[in-house]
């Protein structure tokens, strides 16, 4: 499943436009690696999202082509919730 896809499905990022946008931005690694919007997910990849002041680290669970507001989050476990400093 592609990166973009797979956080909104999530519900990690709400919409599909926007979690491109973040890719594109390397905001976002696969494994440790940068992911653009395009890049495969698989079961058990990890994900690092920086979202302005925080960053997350998440693992996939399952991957599912759609699902309901409810189970969004059973698609993927939280390891990290962390806020950063950024030092400008």
């Amino acid at each position: 499943m592609r990166l973009d896809k797979f956080l909104k499905v999530s519900r990690l990022i709400k919409r599909r436009t926007l979690a491109k946008e973040v890719a594109d931005q390397g905001r976002i690694l696969i494994n440790g690696k940068t992911a653009k919007a395009s890049s495969e997910v698989n079961v058990g990849d990890e994900l690092e999202i920086r979202f302005g002041q925080r960053l997350m680290t998440v693992k996939i669970e399952k991957l599912q082509e759609t699902t309901r507001k409810e189970d969004a989050d059973s698609m993927y476990t939280v390891m990290k919730d962390e806020r950063i400093n950024q030092e400008n």
